[in-house]
């Protein structure tokens, strides 16, 4: 299966997701996959819904490390910073997002083993975006209603010019 990109305003990006409980081959060669698209975009990190799996799989690449999140959960938000994001479902969209300075998240790896990561900044900054996706949470919702308007008609036009 060729993994894509799905852009808004598709309704798989706004479903919630399904836990991981099968930790196999399968789902590390899905996970090597979506890295491998993710970075053939330009992306710094993917979750499982934008190439159309409702699983809850996100993969971060940051300085040449690669984070896999399965099942993550937010255990704890430190501080704030102000940036600008964009969104391989939303391409050539940006806004500036309020995220945490810093965050703990407890999660497994592609084998199952858990793991806890305590990561700031641009780091934290990706997970938190990366995550939002799982709970069906996009881009978009960070900014005002009039901006959202604006891009939604945009991308719409977008998709029936194709």
């Amino acid at each position: 299966m060729e993994l894509r990109i799905l852009e808004y305003p598709n309704p798989i990006l706004r479903r919630s997701t399904k836990p991981v409980t099968v930790f196999d081959d399968d789902l590390r060669t899905f996970i090597d996959e979506m890295t491998i698209v993710m970075e053939d975009d330009d992306g710094v990190g993917i979750a499982a819904p934008q190439v159309g799996v409702s699983k809850k799989i996100a993969v971060v690449l940051v300085d040449g490390v690669r984070y896999v999140l399965i099942n993550p959960r937010i255990v704890s938000e430190e501080g704030e910073q102000f940036g600008e994001e964009g969104c391989l479902s939303f391409p050539g969209i940006f806004g500036d997002v309020k995220r945490a300075q810093r965050v703990a998240v407890d999660c497994q790896d592609e084998t199952g083993a858990r793991r806890h990561h305590e990561v700031e900044g641009f780091t934290a900054r990706a997970f938190q975006h990366e995550i939002e996706h799982l709970d069906g949470r996009l881009l978009i919702d960070h900014f005002s209603p009039m901006k959202r308007e604006m891009i939604r008609k945009r991308l719409l036009k977008r998709t029936h010019e194709r």
